[in-house]
């Protein structure tokens, strides 16, 4: 099985980091957008940022920047949406995507995520809590195949992804949570102190 083309989401607002771009806030001496880079880079074939505004802010990391192509921050579907044309450009036939404020995310998240993938190609992470599955609907597989229908959601006002992807019987990656979660995300400052703690386990 080939693999796919990378997409690191990092589209967001990070209304509660006090605005900016998340990806660029240091943890342990590195911006999170290199820790997401050295875990993504050896599970796929090239790299797309979907970030909006000026491209040129992330001039260091060498990528293509590609833009959410309807307006109004319609969330992250937008963003896969972008990475999806970009990689329809490219010839591949599927995408993942990985948060750009999650540094520790599974070092097979790609292979886990191929396996798990259901009959349209579609797969989704997840973690278990308390006997309850929590998908993260940010790290994802995505067929190129699907990408004019999630258009038309998208152009249709759908916003929550996991609606669509449940239309599509996306499979489930789940993950395991010791020694702690790996989606574990930075939302918050306070986080980014967390942050530095895990980098040890991780």
């Amino acid at each position: 099985m080939s693999a796919p083309l990378g997409v690191i989401l990092a589209g967001g607002q990070a209304t509660r980091m006090g605005g900016g771009d998340k990806g660029l806030r240091v943890v342990a001496g590195k911006c999170l957008l290199d820790h997401v880079l050295d875990r993504l880079r050896p599970q796929v074939g090239q790299i797309a940022l979907n970030a909006n505004g000026a491209p040129a802010r992330f001039d260091d990391f060498g990528l293509p920047v590609v833009p959410d192509s309807l307006p109004d921050w319609p969330g992250p579907l937008a963003g896969v949406l972008a990475g999806l044309d970009w990689a329809a450009g490219q010839g591949a036939d599927a995408i993942v995507t990985v948060a750009a404020d999650t540094p520790f995310f599974p070092r097979d998240l790609v292979a886990r995520l191929q396996a798990a993938a259901g009959p349209s190609g579609l797969a989704l992470a997840a973690t278990r809590e308390g006997g309850k599955l929590w998908r993260h609907p940010t790290f994802g597989l995505w067929p190129v195949a699907l990408r004019e229908d999630l258009r038309a959601a998208l152009t249709g006002g759908l916003r929550k992804v996991v609606l669509w992807t449940d239309t599509h019987g996306a499979g489930t990656a789940e993950f395991e949570t010791v020694p702690f979660d790996p989606f574990f995300n930075i939302n918050t400052p306070e986080d980014i102190a967390s942050a530095e703690q895990l980098v040890r386990q991780a």
